[in-house]
């Protein structure tokens, strides 16, 4: 009810963090955005090698997340392979795609048997199948298709190519969420997730391919067209990237991969949409640019 009552007035400081409209604490959400935005721009201006060992420290992170999570619900997922490989497909790029393809296959013959001889060749192991699926799923999602990303850094302009997909996402998400919060209306996927909505997808529409198209044109110097397909491909796999995840969750029945950043919860929280994001990135400007 709405009508005051008498009685102590609450102490404003014992008071829950107020989120916004979109379910955030905005100003840790700001705070934690511009940190490891500028950090990923630094990196990408200066030194775009540095990529890879970024992507070398936080990709585990994630990729440990998610494997706590699934652990959590019962699965049985074989930790140091996934970790291992996954260190090995970033690496590995230095070789190209072959490197990267090899260091992924090579990491799912790794997990099959590691799961399969895990509690000793005399006993058959349980959820066999289940396991593997999900290990197949989690060395695809995360380590794979981060390693695009790191692709991209050894083209001609690499740093300006990653930093071109990394912010056209991020300005599509800012789209969204602004557009999502002023004019949302009609709730494009409610059984998933239950905030998106189509007025927020024209948001992020908007403004990536507004990103798309400057960075390609000014940073790259390459014909402003092609960042019309680029932010496209790249606003429609960054939202089903994110539906994904939040999918996964649902399943999970959890509201956080992790905890490790304020405001946005873990690091695989944050990079959902940059993940399928990366793959179409590459591939547009691989046939594009």
């Amino acid at each position: 009810m709405a009508e005051q009552q008498a009685g102590p007035v609450s102490n404003p400081v014992d008071e829950p963090p107020k989120k916004s409209r979109a379910g955030r604490d905005l100003p840790a959400a700001i705070g934690v955005g511009v940190l490891l935005g500028g950090m990923a721009i630094a990196a990408l201006i200066f030194l775009p090698i540095a990529w890879l060992p970024i992507l070398a420290i936080f990709i585990p992170i994630a990729t440990h997340e998610v494997i706590r999570r699934l652990r959590e619900a019962g699965y049985a997922l074989p930790v140091i392979p996934l970790l291992l490989g996954g260190q090995a497909m970033i690496w590995l790029t230095y070789f190209g795609p072959a490197g990267l393809l090899g260091a992924y296959a090579g990491t799912i013959v790794v997990c099959m048997v590691w799961r399969l001889v895990g509690q000793g060749i005399k006993q058959a192991p349980v959820n066999y199948l289940r396991d593997i699926s999900a290990t197949i799923l989690l060395a695809t999602w995360v380590p794979l298709f981060a390693g695009f990303s790191a692709l991209l850094i050894f083209q001609d302009h690499g740093g300006a190519r990653t930093f071109t997909v990394i912010a056209t996402v991020v300005f599509a998400d800012i789209g969204g969420y602004v557009a999502g919060v002023l004019f949302g209306k009609h709730l494009m996927v409610p059984a998933i997730s239950p905030k998106k909505s189509w007025e927020g997808l024209a948001g992020s529409l908007l403004f990536g391919i507004t990103a798309a198209v400057l960075s390609v044109a000014f940073l790259m110097e390459r014909p402003a067209w092609v960042g019309v397909p680029l932010g496209l491909f790249l606003v429609i796999t960054g939202v089903l990237g994110d539906l994904v995840e939040s999918q996964v969750k649902r399943d999970l029945g959890i509201k956080d991969m992790g905890t490790l950043l304020p405001g946005h919860g873990g690091i695989m929280d944050r990079i959902d949409a940059m993940l399928p994001s990366a793959v179409a990135g590459w591939i547009v400007l691989t046939l594009l640019a």
